[in-house]
């Protein structure tokens, strides 16, 4: 973790023990620390490169604490100052099946037990321990605990997650709907059902800046929360609070009346919000001053009113959705990424000045894309977008990043905005599950061997002392990603002591 900390919005760094352990309290159930040095590190690398023994055995034998499964590991990234530039990592004892996405002053994860743990800003009650006091470490939901939690998603101020009871058999899927925060009624979680039934299973939830949309197993979106820009989808706009309904009409073409169908995944921008059909299309509404839309003309200036298809992407089936503030980007079945919205901090991928076009004026000069436009043709998993950068995962287990950089979000560059998808390091393991915040990032990746574990563990005490001798190690046994850390960060320090004697000689 490159910690970045105007809001703690990251876990704290622990203080490592010489022996494993796991944290029983609620602060963080899930946080092993073995002890490591360069030495003991390289040995092991050594003898997994020899063995190729997997990770739960050699654990038992050289760590004495038996564990199964894989392991998974949340990461977060963000670069601060020039002070700060350590890698932070959180080992999480156990499988986290989900990372809050659209986070700007919270996050929030769901550990293999169905605990839901939260950390960051919390003004609002967003955290859901019922205070508004914000917290810089993994707290436990303890309302939840009698839940067994499925994901959770995070809005600007508010939080919601998919959870079923925890004395439930198995037999019959019961997955409710939680709500707390800003405009949720609640700094505790709370049941919500809004316009749906009891008795209807909720598939996925979707936080924006003020508004949350939930999807149905059935293939039915409701909406709640602000509408002034149509991000509820109702076909017009309205100010205040808006309880919820669920959406009925999606406008294929102009010219035809609008019918229902039937939606798979649902993701709601700052205030916009995109949903794929079941055959693949996109319907995008809400505010498209900046083309985030992608339908090139715009109905009733700036905004659209009711879902509608995106046309320009006719034909092209989409797997997955991600929408940033004022962006928006979309994965098709073959791996190609599709980005559209504004581009004036490089979230677009296409740099600082080709590539941009508007087919409507909208009365400024921010770079921006009104229709989609291909950005990665092939190789894409997984999406994630911030605020204002954006993140995806390769088939070849890579990270790439873009856009703006001001905190490290994006990528590895010491830019403020990176115009181009770059890779991101520090990323061990296969990925998961991406999420974007407003200035920092998250990736969740399974680690299969020890080689893996250990280089996570000696990346979070590298320092300038060490630097040298670990780059070394790191490239002898092949830990290519950890040479790379050692020397960005030796360059980094030096570059920060030359400034400092200029500035004492000046």
């Amino acid at each position: 973790m490159w910690m970045w900390n105007p809001y703690p919005n990251f876990s704290e760094q622990q203080q490592s023990t010489t022996t494993p352990s796991i944290r029983q309290n609620d602060s963080c159930s899930s946080i092993l620390r073995p002890h490591f040095s360069i030495h003991n590190f390289e040995h092991l690398l050594q003898y997994f490169l020899v063995s190729s023994t997997s990770l739960p055995a050699i654990l038992r034998s050289s760590f004495g604490k038996a564990c199964c499964g894989k392991w998974k590991f949340l990461m977060f990234w963000a670069i601060p100052d020039l002070y700060n530039f350590r890698p932070r990592v959180r080992f999480m004892f156990g499988v986290i099946t989900n990372v809050g996405r659209r986070v700007e002053k919270h996050t929030a994860a769901v550990a293999s037990d169905g605990s839901l743990f939260s950390w960051g800003a919390n003004d609002f009650g967003q955290l859901g321990d019922g205070t508004e006091v914000g917290r810089k470490h993994p707290q436990k939901v303890k309302l939840l605990q009698t839940e067994f939690v499925k994901s959770v998603s995070c809005g600007a101020h508010c939080t919601a997650a998919i959870a079923e009871p925890r004395e439930n058999d198995g037999t019959i899927s019961t997955s409710r709907l939680w709500v707390w925060g800003q405009n949720q009624g609640s700094n505790y979680p709370r049941l919500y059902w809004g316009a749906f039934s009891p008795n209807m299973i909720i598939r996925q939830v979707s936080c924006g800046a003020v508004h949350v949309v939930a999807l149905s197993e059935d293939g039915l979106l409701q909406a709640w929360g602000y509408n002034e820009y149509g991000q509820l989808g109702r076909g017009f706009t309205c100010e205040g609070l808006q309880g919820a309904r669920v959406l009925n009409a999606y406008a294929k073409f102009l010219d035809e009346a609008p019918e229902l169908v039937k939606i798979i995944q649902v993701s709601c921008g700052e205030y916009h919000t995109a949903a794929i059909a079941e055959n693949g299309d996109v319907y995008t509404w809400g505010l498209g001053s900046m083309g985030q839309l992608g339908h090139c003309t715009l109905q009733f200036g700036d905004k659209e009113l009711l879902p509608r298809r995106v046309v320009a992407l006719e034909g092209i089936v989409v797997k997955d959705i991600a929408c940033g503030g004022v962006h928006t980007c979309a994965v098709t079945i073959k791996g190609a990424l599709y980005a559209w919205g504004a581009g004036q901090a490089g979230q677009l991928g296409l740099g600082p000045q080709g590539g941009y076009f508007s087919c409507t004026s909208n009365g400024s000069d921010m770079l921006l894309r009104n229709i989609p436009v291909l950005v990665v043709p092939e190789g894409v998993q997984l999406v994630a977008c911030g605020h204002s950068h954006t993140l995806v995962s390769m088939k070849n287990g890579r990270i790439h990043g873009w856009g703006y950089n001001n905190y490290g979000q994006a990528a590895n560059e010491k830019s403020t905005y990176a115009w181009y998808p770059s890779p991101v390091d520090w990323c061990v393991g296969e990925m998961k599950k991406l999420a974007a915040g407003g200035g920092h990032s998250a990736v969740l990746t399974d680690a299969f061997s020890l080689k893996e574990l250990c280089e996570f563990r000696l990346a979070d005490d590298v320092n300038l002392t060490n630097a040298s001798k670990i780059e070394d190690v790191a490239s002898r046994t092949g830990s290519d990603a950890l040479a790379r850390l050692c020397e960005r960060l030796r360059e980094h320090l030096l570059d920060l002591g030359d400034n400092q004697c200029e500035e004492q000689e000046a």
